[in-house]
C-alpha cells in the first residue's frame, strides 16, 4: 500500500512538470496564459505530490528517527504552505469579480 502512494505522488508530479510543459508548448504557439488556473492546474499537483512521497519514502526505506521527524515536518510546512496559497488565489480571484455598484 506504501508504495502504491508513492507511485501516485511521483505520477502526479510527472503530471504537473507534463502540464508545465504542454502549457509553455500553447503560449509559445500563441494562446494567452491561464493566470487564473496556473497555480491548480502546475503547482497543486506538484505540492500534493512531493508531499505524498515526503511522507512515505522515508518510512519505508527504515531512515532514522531524526530524518523521518525533518521529514514529517516538512511535510507539515508543505501542506500549510499549498493551502495558503490556495486561499489567497481563491480570495483574490474573489475580490477581483465584478463590483455591485
Amino acid at each position: 500500500m506504501d508504495w502504491s502512494v508513492v507511485a501516485m505522488g511521483c505520477l502526479l508530479v510527472l503530471l504537473s512538470f507534463g502540464y508545465r510543459w504542454w502549457e509553455r508548448a500553447k503560449i509559445r504557439k500563441g494562446a494567452s496564459p491561464r493566470q487564473g488556473v496556473r497555480f491548480v492546474s502546475i503547482w497543486f499537483p506538484l505540492l500534493m505530490g512531493l508531499g505524498m512521497i515526503i511522507a512515505k519514502v522515508p518510512h519505508m526505506v527504515g531512515a532514522p528517527f531524526a530524518v523521518v521527524m525533518i521529514a514529517d515536518s516538512l511535510n507539515g510546512v508543505l501542506a500549510v504552505t499549498a493551502v495558503l496559497v490556495l486561499v489567497v488565489q481563491l480570495g483574490r480571484r474573489a475580490g477581483s469579480g465584478p463590483s455591485a455598484q
